[in-house]
Formats: C-alpha cells, sequence, structure tokens
C-alpha cells in the first residue's frame, strides 16, 4: 500500500509541475516502466487483501470481485496507450534491454490477480466463470507479446554479446515471463478443476484434462525461465558496473525471478519431491537477503544524493519554454549567474564574457 501510494503521488505531482518531463518520461522506454509499475503495486495490493483482510472479515468477496475488474480495467487504460506510443517511434536493437517488456507485465499479471480471487468466491457462482476466463485470456495475451520481447532479446544478445553495465540486471527480466506464466497456469488450473464441473462446461473432466495439460506447460515453461535466469547470473558479476547510482536496476533481480522459485514449490508438490522444497527454501532465503541488501544499498545511495537527480539539459527543458527552440536553432544555453535561470547564447552574450 505504501509503495502504491508513494509511486502514484509521485508521478502525479511531477506531472503537475513538470509536464514536460512527465511527457518524456511516458515515451521513454526504460524510464517508462514507472508507470506500469503503480498497477504492479496494485497488483500486491488485491492479492494483500485477499490472504489478510478477508480472512479476518474486513472486506467481503463482492469487495473483491469488483478490485478485480478495477485492476483490468486499469491495466488496460494503462499498457494500451503507453505500447502505442512506444511503438511510434523506431528503436535501436543496439539499445533493447528486456526491462522494455514491463510495459506488458500489467495485464500478464491478470492471471495471477484472477486466480486470487477466486480464491474467495464460490465456485457454483457463474461470475467465477468470468474470472477464470479473463484471467486465461490476459495470460496468454500478456505471455506471448513478452515472448516476442524475449526473441528480440536473444538477438540482441547474438549480435552484441551478454548486456554490460547497469543492463546486465534487465536480463533477469527474462525470467519473469516464462516463471510466472507456469505459476499462473497451474493456479488457474487448479481452480478450473472445481469451476467447470460446477457448470457442465466442455465435458465432465474438462477440469482435469486442463489442469493436466497445465502442469505439463508449466513444467516446459519452468525449464526456459531456468534456463534465462542461468543465462543470465553466469556472467553477472563480470559484466556489471559496480557503481552505486545504478542501483535502481539491481532491484530487477528481486521481482522477475519469484514466479520460477514459487512453481519451484507447486512443482514439489504435484510431484512430490522433497528436494525440490529445499531447493525453494534455499532460493527463498537468497531472495530475502538480496531484498535487504538492494535496500540497505538504495537508502545509502539515497542519502548520498547519487539517485533521483536529472541531468542538467533535462532541467533545461523543464524550466526554459524556449529550450527546445534555441536546440533546433543550434543555439547554446547557460545559467544566468544572478537570476540562477537559463539562458540563451547570443552575440551580445558572448562579448559579455569576453
Amino acid at each position: 500500500m505504501a509503495l502504491f501510494v508513494f509511486n502514484t503521488g509521485t508521478l502525479l505531482l511531477q506531472t503537475i509541475l513538470y509536464p514536460r518531463q512527465a511527457w518524456r518520461l511516458v515515451q521513454d522506454p526504460v524510464k517508462g516502466i514507472f508507470v506500469p509499475l503503480i498497477i504492479l503495486s496494485f497488483a500486491t495490493i488485491i492479492i494483500g487483501t485477499v490472504n489478510y483482510a478477508f480472512p479476518s472479515g474486513h472486506v467481503s468477496a463482492e469487495f473483491i470481485y469488483m478490485l478485480f475488474w478495477v485492476y483490468v480495467i486499469a491495466a488496460i487504460l494503462t499498457c494500451f496507450p503507453m505500447i502505442m506510443i512506444w511503438f511510434n517511434k523506431p528503436h535501436n536493437l543496439m539499445h533493447f534491454t528486456p526491462v522494455y517488456a514491463f510495459l506488458i507485465f500489467p495485464m500478464m499479471l491478470v492471471g495471477i490477480v484472477s486466480f486470487n480471487v477466486l480464491r474467495v468466491m464460490d465456485p457454483i457462482d457463474p461470475r467465477a466463470l468470468g474470472v477464470l476466463l479473463v484471467g486465461y485470456f490476459f495470460q496468454g495475451l500478456g505471455s506471448f507479446m513478452t515472448f516476442f520481447y524475449l526473441c528480440i532479446y536473444v538477438i540482441r544478445v547474438m549480435t552484441t554479446g551478454f548486456l554490460e553495465g547497469h543492463q546486465a540486471n534487465g536480463a533477469f527480466v527474462t525470467c519473469g515471463p516464462p516463471g510466472l506464466t507456469a505459476f499462473t497456469l497451474i493456479r488457474l488450473a487448479d481452480e478450473a478443476r472445481t469451476i467447470l464441473p460446477s457448470h457442465g462446461y466442455v465435458t465432465e473432466n474438462a477440469g482435469e484434462i486442463w489442469y493436466a495439460a497445465s502442469v505439463l506447460a508449466g513444467l516446459l515453461l519452468y525449464g526456459l525461465a531456468v534456463f534465462f535466469f542461468i543465462f543470465g547470473v553466469l556472467p553477472y558479476w563480470y559484466k556489471l558496473h559496480k557503481n552505486l547510482n545504478k542501483i535502481l536496476g539491481c532491484w530487477a533481480l528481486t521481482f522477475p525471478n519469484i514466479g520460477w522459485i514459487s512453481t519451484t514449490h507447486i512443482m514439489g508438490d504435484i510431484f512430490g519431491i522433497e528436494f525440490l522444497y529445499i531447493i525453494h527454501l534455499c532460493l527463498t532465503i537468497v531472495m530475502v537477503l538480496t531484498w535487504c541488501t538492494l535496500f540497505v544499498l538504495t537508502v545509502v545511495t539515497l542519502c548520498r544524493g547519487l539517485i533521483f537527480k536529472l541531468k542538467e539539459e533535462d532541467v533545461l527543458k523543464d524550466i526554459l519554454p524556449a529550450y527546445n527552440e534555441c536546440k533546433e536553432n543550434s543555439i547554446s544555453v547557460v545559467a544566468d549567474e544572478e537570476q540562477g535561470t537559463p539562458m540563451p547564447i547570443t552575440s551580445e552574450s558572448r562579448l559579455g564574457q569576453q
């Protein structure tokens, strides 16, 4: 809840105070991910509501059902405009990173929100079938779109080699789509085992068939996610630039890996393999330690003033309306020391400086 309010508040203030910067943020494929991250924060609120507020009786199933549709609408209204804005311009393949796929993540996470909402709904309720089908629909949409991004990522690596610098963190984003899809398909199919027979759709064994097919598909995607994780972790330490001012990019080590790590535990439940529980526990401990380390380093970096600082050029774009015109006319811009405001350099100002 705190992250959702913080992200929404900061972006809203930026839109009001610096509209030019806000527009550039939306157009940037990397910085623009902060907008869909708001929707992802909202998804965690819904999941937290299902896990904690509903069992204690603070909210009803009707309220959670309403939140589900609010999330679906918010994801559509956020993702599609940003996708249209982003695809309206050509992009250089040499600069591509898997982080660009975050534009699709809110729609892909509709599936995760769906099976959490279904946990509090009666399978006999006709609306449960709608939630189930909507979850599958958007999971397929988001998964296949992000898989296209993964294909571009493989082409980028084949062309330029492993990602370097802060882009090396983006390699772990590739674990997200296959891992989260595997986790979601199995959980949705588990709900389908009770919902489909309750309504008599397709056949009497439709739910079990869906579940068996989802386990097989989930296992295949789980293997792909593990491959991308190994593919990203082996060259990571040698390709990463160890600078604290790039610490925000390191948070890509956490969220995208949650899907396949959670799938590890589910596979242990399905096939009764105790060793997978041990692997899941070890990976969970590593994720917690990583999260705590990144949190401490982020606070240290923030206190040192190494992040959340704009380039001088971006500042000029916000506070000098004629800046773009000056750039187009190849007029240099300097700061007026007395007034503390930027101003274009003219022939008279050059003489005055001499």
